[in-house]
């Protein structure tokens, strides 16, 4: 809204019949003030203006200037700058909207409709009260009469000036006129009353104490084996009692049988935890040696063998039903770095049978935490590293199983078939990958039918999918039916890049390794000819991400860029390799066992051409070691072998050696600090540098022949034997 005001109609236009005007509050009958006004006064034709004495004098200009003001519904005196706690995001926060309205004024009003039911009943009673008046001042109309005739002639008609009802002894007002009560408008009853509060009462009441006993004894572990073994027999009689269909007649004989046995069952679980807690401590009371060592112990003869270091022994954990089995993998878990899990089965083709997964705690190495009994040997397993309580697991049969260690039961939740895709062959490795899409759990598999499949878990079963298919040629190629498809690659080991999802590096039993990738199923991205037997194990560095490692049962384990087809270091430990693990803590220190019983520890940042810990970690020869793996946090490796023994170690404080710095300066940490590391060591082996063997050669012979326009030349290495 726009308001023009213009100042120049303040002023007085001049015209033939103007005449004088005085302003309020002028004073004309004073002389003094009369001259003063004609000094002031302004001719206007005839007439003359007199102007007040706090008239501003404006010019031509300003009076004839026009002053806009523009209105705005914003109120001025309403505030800007309100700020209220957000307990959401925990902090205070600006108000920007704030209300603008201002209430001049504010009136309630009491109207009702007169068509609606309430101004009926108004309206009734106001007839009813009419009625009652007029019969009220019909009954003595005499009397009025004359009071009011007394009244006019004593007052002298004064009376009749002020008016009747406006008199306090006047008729009107000594008539008792009952006014209609007005109904309120709001839903709210007007009487009111008290309750009786009811008195307060006190109740108590006393029982008798319970009996008290007082209970001592000593635990064992064969004290605490038998009550495993009475409750397990008991709970197989619960469940062949539960199979069998009672009649009708037994129904109330069954009832009175089974209740006793529930209770004593629900009895048990209430102090399960309690027990656990009390086995862990005994358990710990009688390994406390171990458990000082493991907490305190640094081994102070490294600082007198140079750059050598040794293992520990620690604990030894074995189950006594899978004596006879092979530990086939070991896998840590994430969140719980005391909890790991060892499968069990059997690598010698005539002789497969069950086997078993169990999970095992350093706080506890007399018996394991989970016992989960299969149909088939275990090969090869992953526990996931956000959902530590899930499980991947491949058997010798070709099927893939995921076991939930929050659900009760030793059943897995999801079961490959040959209906759902289940492979032909021993599975060799599984690994566990990131959600896909839709929030579905997924790992991979790879197996000896030259398949690589991706499992996804479902609401009710495992969805599959073929990543790529192995072949002896680099490509994979379907034809049309009747056409000679390539011969089918073996696959024996598996592992993903630690920052690359997509890329993934597959062993075969050939020797070679194929780099693959997920969006690509035709062809492989590069394939390595890494060993002259099968490829055991292969696992890309934890830090670097061109590094990688692979070992073989050609005695041999090489180090890997997956830019260059030749490998950067190859080491001869003089033994078929069984597998090899990289340390977590640093980027140029990895572990290997071979059958012959020994644990072989490098770090290339010390030494490029021996390991810095070779040691014999089994009793009898014939003991073969079958796989080992770092514990993320603590410094112990845990090794397994064919009997079904899982021995833990502990490294000596030279085999992890951090960088040394100057006095007064704080060691680097970070993965850039391994990356530079790893970079400087291939920097030294000059890109495609020389292999680098574990043993210097005694001699060396070479010959040189000529086949046309190629030079090939023969070199033969003696070692010295140790």
């Amino acid at each position: 809204m726009h308001v023009t005001t213009n100042n120049a109609a303040a002023s007085v236009r001049k015209g033939s019949n103007a005449q004088k005007v005085t302003l309020p509050g002028a004073k004309s009958n004073k002389t003094a003030s009369k001259k003063k006004d004609e000094d002031e006064a302004v001719d206007i034709g005839d007439g003359k203006l007199t102007v007040p004495p706090d008239q501003l004098k404006l010019t031509e200009a300003e009076l004839k200037e026009e002053i806009t003001r523009t209105l705005t519904a914003n109120n001025p005196h309403a505030p800007q700058n309100i700020v209220r706690y957000s307990f959401k995001e925990r902090s205070y926060k600006p108000i920007l909207v704030v209300d603008q309205m201002a209430v001049l004024f504010e009136m309630e009003g009491n109207l009702v409709h007169i068509d609606s039911d309430e101004g009926r009943r108004l309206r009734a009673k106001e007839c009813l009260s009419e009625e009652t008046a007029t019969v009220d001042t019909e009954a003595e109309p005499d009397k009025e009469e004359s009071e009011t005739r007394a009244t006019s002639v004593e007052d002298g008609g004064e009376a009749e000036e002020a008016g009747d009802e406006d008199r306090p002894d006047s008729v009107a007002s000594k008539i008792d006129k009952k006014e209609p009560k007005i109904t309120n408008q709001f839903n709210f009853s007007e009487r009111a009353s008290q309750t009786l509060n009811n008195p307060l009462r006190e109740r108590s009441c006393q029982t008798e104490p319970p009996p008290r006993s007082t209970f001592s004894a000593t635990a064992n572990q064969w004290e605490i084996y038998d009550a495993y073994e009475k409750e397990l027999q008991k709970q197989e009689k619960n469940k062949e009692k539960q199979k069998a269909v009672p009649s009708k007649k037994d129904d109330d004989e069954s009832k009175k049988k089974i209740m006793p046995l529930e209770t004593q069952h629900n009895d048990l679980t209430k102090v399960a935890r309690v027990a656990k807690i009390l086995e862990r401590m005994v358990n710990q009371n009688i390994f406390d040696d171990i458990a000082q060592d493991f907490k305190n112990f640094e081994d102070p003869s490294d600082e007198f063998r140079g750059q050598e270091g040794t293992l520990l022994p620690l604990w030894k954990f074995q189950y006594d039903k899978a004596k006879r089995l092979s530990v086939t993998a070991l896998s840590w878990n994430k969140k719980y770095q005391d909890l790991f899990a060892a499968g069990m089965g059997s690598y010698d083709f005539s002789n497969q049978g069950r086997g078993m997964l169990i999970f095992h705690t350093l706080k506890n190495p007399s018996f394991p935490e989970y016992v989960y009994p299969t149909n088939s040997g275990v090969l090869c397993l992953d526990i996931h590293e956000q959902h530590s309580y899930l499980v991947a697991v491949g058997f010798y049969d070709g099927s893939v199983a995921v076991y939930n260690l929050k659900k009760k039961g030793q059943e897995p939740v999801y079961m490959s078939t040959a209906k759902t895709g289940k492979h032909t062959d021993p599975v060799w490795q599984v690994r566990w990958q990131s959600d896909d899409l839709d929030n579905n759990h997924n790992f991979y598999s790879v197996s000896s039918d030259g398949r690589v499949v991706s499992w996804t878990l479902s609401k009710n079963e495992l969805v599959f999918r073929d990543i790529i298919r192995l072949s002896l040629d680099s490509a994979v190629s379907e034809g049309p039916e009747g056409a000679q498809q390539p011969s089918i690659a073996c696959g024996t080991s598996l592992d993903f890049h630690k920052h690359i999802g997509y890329l993934f590096l597959v062993g075969t039993e050939e020797g070679k390794i194929h780099k693959c990738s997920k969006w690509y199923s035709s062809q492989f991205l590069e394939t390595y000819p890494a060993h002259s037997m099968a490829v055991d194990a292969v696992k890309w560095n934890h830090f670097h991400p061109k590094v990688f490692i692979s070992c073989s049962s050609d005695w041999t384990v090489k180090l890997w860029d997956h830019t260059i087809k030749t490998p950067m270091f190859t080491f001869d430990l003089k033994a078929a390799v069984s597998d090899v693990a990289w340390a977590p803590y640093s980027s140029t220190v990895f572990a290997a066992v071979t059958i012959d019983g020994t644990v072989h520890v490098f770090d290339l940042s010390i030494n490029r051409h021996e390991a810095i810990c070779q040691q014999q970690v089994v009793d009898k020869k014939k003991t073969k070691l079958t796989t080992i793996e770092f514990n993320p946090i603590h410094p112990i490796i845990i090794v397994g072998n064919d009997r079904g023994y899982v021995g833990s170690f502990k490294l000596s404080p030279n085999l992890r050696k951090k960088p040394k710095t100057k006095k007064g300066q704080e060691a680097p940490k970070g993965p850039e600090v391994e990356v530079a590391k790893m970079d400087k060591l291939l920097s030294l082996s000059g890109g495609t540098g020389p292999k680098h063997s574990l043993t210097q050669p005694m001699w060396l012979l070479s010959r040189t022949q000529q086949h046309g326009n190629k030079v090939i030349h023969f070199f033969i290495v003696v070692h010295r034997k140790k």
